[in-house]
């Protein structure tokens, strides 16, 4: 009787339905996670485009100073996000600091299941007073990324900060706003760089909620009982029908769910694992710093192009003036454009 009451109550018992809900779970917060680094990437992009376009106004020096911190964030937000990223304690005898090391305190976002972090701020709002432990000391050699990237006035008060990311966000706009106006440069290109910078700005809180955001204990909990339950009592419902294969059905049941399971509770934050930020933070940096002798290519004027198209044209009017054949690669009737294009690739092969 039991055999056949289970039969027809678990094709009934809607057991899988946290199946789509978590898959739904996983693409709403990989998809998020993966939206707020492609903003990261294209605005690291624009902002440097603008700070080329108005290199003369910025100043070279002003200029190469952001690029390197703009090159450095994405690294210091990846290690904010996934704490204790490439950091060798102090105390820690296993590895000895060098001449080349740096010290500074672990810069991890706080989570809303940090019961020590939880009891401390209740203290200080009943109490008035700070309980909270001495965060332990690191150190990392300033000669790996992203410490390398940062301008040598910048390095240690970077490291001393409690929110490296938004340090650097912070000192970008003071070096974008100390630019004072001059001929195309007003505050209408200041606001514009600006306003990216803020932008960089709030995808930092986007992946600290993400980060610090988890599925309720409680749910998770009592999905893990009711599919463990239901697993003990499966063998019941099939061995009339299976017999000797139960055992081997059931196994091969149980695998599948709490691989399920196990997805779910690896997921929740998307970026512990399952978006690569090392391919993203080089990325970004080789937009940014990487290419930047061939990219500076793309913002050299007209007019030196126009001076080699100039000096090619007089070599062919000589040679049709002393009726010799001169070959140069240009098709009569082609226009300005093309002409500079071809200038253009013949000088890059012949470099």
């Amino acid at each position: 009787n039991i055999s056949k009451w289970l039969m027809e109550l678990y094709p009934k018992v809607p057991l899988l339905e946290f199946l789509p809900s978590t898959k739904f779970l996983h693409q709403i917060l990989l998809q998020e996670g993966r939206k707020i680094w492609e903003v990261i990437s294209s605005t690291a992009r624009d902002i440097t485009r603008m700070l080329k376009l108005y290199e003369q106004q910025i100043g070279k020096d002003k200029r190469v100073r952001v690029q390197r911190l703009l090159a450095a964030f994405p690294y210091l937000l990846r290690h904010r996000i996934r704490p204790n990223l490439l950091m060798r304690k102090l105390k820690d005898t296993n590895f000895e600091r060098n001449e080349y090391s740096l010290l500074l305190y672990d810069d991890a976002a706080m989570t809303d299941y940090d019961l020590e972090l939880a009891t401390a701020a209740s203290d200080e709002e009943n109490d008035g007073k700070s309980r909270r432990n001495t965060r332990p000391l690191y150190w990392v050699d300033r000669r790996t990324l992203p410490w390398r990237l940062l301008p040598k006035g910048a390095l240690e008060t970077c490291a001393r900060a409690q929110n490296r990311p938004l340090w650097v966000v912070d000192r970008m706009s003071k070096e974008i706003q100390t630019v004072p106006d001059q001929h195309n440069w007003t505050s209408r290109e200041r606001l514009t760089i600006l306003g990216m910078l803020n932008k960089m700005s709030s995808q930092i809180g986007k992946c600290e909620r993400i980060h610090q955001t988890i599925v309720p204990s409680n749910y998770a909990r009592h999905s893990l009982r009711s599919l463990t339950i239901w697993l003990l009592g499966l063998p019941l419902a099939l061995v009339k029908d299976l017999g000797l294969a139960t055992g081997p059905a059931v196994w091969v049941i149980a695998w599948c769910l709490f691989g399920v399971y196990q997805i779910g509770y690896s997921i929740e934050d998307p970026f512990q694992g399952t978006l690569r930020l090392s391919i993203l933070c080089d990325s970004i940096r080789r937009d940014v710093i990487g290419d930047e002798f061939f990219r500076d290519t793309a913002f050299e004027e007209a007019e030196e192009l126009q001076e080699e198209i100039n000096a090619v044209n007089g070599v062919v009017n000589t040679a049709k003036a002393n009726s010799q054949v001169y070959d140069t690669g240009f098709l009569d009737g082609e226009n300005e454009d093309e002409q500079v294009e071809h200038v253009a690739s013949t000088k890059s092969k012949s470099n």
